[in-house]
């Protein structure tokens, strides 16, 4: 005979003993399944569960070329775990692969998620999975599966991580890209809707480590509590693209992310011509200026990390101007005229400067 503690001893291993709980997985499907079902479209085939997601081709296309784009989002995640708010963030995740692919004009298809957590917990892997639904509502692309690892010994128990890979689809001879761009045409910019989901590892370091505030405490300037100014999720643009796409003469866009404006606008300009920006042609948020003057952080570094208050800018032929800020202000974004392109004077490749300064700021 062996006492009870022997028999411990000598039971065999289990995956639950690991950290894994199958059992908890299988919840979590269960929850977030009514979500990914609302986030769907006619081309989608067959049900959750299967081992790849399917899509058929549908529509008259004539040299249709799919985009893809990958991404996450950083360590905005970090402030959604310390105030135990997850149903936000999948927007955020959302809007950073949607925008992308639609710079170079593609309507977003699908997108695949991937979540890595230290240990499921059902009702927060769920959350996550209806902000993703809720975002690709928005963005009109069809949430076509994912996966849900449980990781456990390699993050702790209420920490997770989430990616995701989206594609879309373009006509071969309706890709945006520098390419179009020309002397005189005009910069619009889409206002942000906040920080978006880059440079919160600055933002964190200033505000909390170094400024010590409270992410539920309230801000007056902001007219809520800080962490949920720092939670406010992404616009995804998306749709408003593509309504401007279809009403006017657009040349490109440039989704504003990490490098900020000057940086990526920088990337869908051709050699020898550059983009000249007015920073007084808007205010930036209070959100930004608390960061600079609480970290007494220098106007270049803010601008290379943040937005700045411009998430998305479009660069269109000068004489649809009106029309395409028409479009806009019906679609309830705010926007504004920006700057325009010029030819360089040295014709290195495509540059942006920013110049003048804000009003307020």
């Amino acid at each position: 005979m062996t006492d009870g503690s022997a028999s411990d001893q000598t039971a065999g291993a289990s995956y639950a003993s690991a950290g894994v709980d199958i059992d908890a997985g299988e919840r979590a499907i269960e929850l977030f399944a009514p979500h990914a079902k609302r986030a769907t479209r006619p081309e989608v085939l067959g049900g959750l569960g299967g081992f790849a997601g399917l899509f058929s081709m549908k529509g008259d296309y004539r040299e249709p070329v799919l985009a893809a784009s990958s991404d996450g989002v950083g360590t905005k995640l970090a402030v959604a775990q310390a105030m135990g708010v997850h149903h936000t963030v999948g927007r955020d995740l959302v809007a950073m692969v949607v925008d992308d692919l639609v710079v170079c004009g593609a309507e977003p298809l699908f997108l695949q998620d991937y979540i890595a957590v230290g240990k499921v917990i059902p009702e927060m892997v769920a959350d996550i999975v209806k902000g993703i639904a809720d975002g690709c509502v928005d963005a009109g692309c069809a949430l076509l599966g994912g996966e849900t690892a449980e990781h456990p010994g390699l993050m702790g128990d209420g920490h997770y991580d989430i990616s995701a890979t989206g594609v879309g689809i373009v006509e071969a001879d309706s890709i945006l890209g520098p390419d179009r761009v020309r002397p005189g045409d005009v910069v619009i910019a889409m206002g942000s809707s906040g920080l978006h989901s880059n440079g919160y590892s600055l933002a964190r370091k200033v505000l909390l480590e170094l400024g010590h505030l409270d992410l539920g405490g309230h801000v007056e300037e902001f007219g809520r509590t800080l962490g949920e100014e720092l939670l406010e999720p992404t616009r995804i643009y998306a749709k408003d693209c593509l309504a401007l796409v279809a009403e006017s003469e657009v040349r490109t866009f440039a989704h504003i992310t990490g490098g900020g404006l000057a940086d990526n606008l920088g990337r869908v300009l051709p050699k020898g011509l550059e983009a000249v920006l007015e920073r007084g042609s808007w205010t930036p948020a209070p959100i930004f200026s608390l960061i600079a003057q609480r970290g007494r952080v220098e106007r270049a570094e803010m601008e290379r990390t943040f937005n700045m208050g411009v998430g998305m800018v479009a660069i269109v032929a000068p004489e649809d101007t009106d029309r395409a800020q028409a479009v806009l202000t019906a679609r309830h974004v705010d926007n504004w005229v920006l700057g325009s392109i010029k030819r360089s004077a040295d014709g290195v490749s495509g540059s942006a400067e920013l110049v003048g300064d804000h009003s307020r700021f």
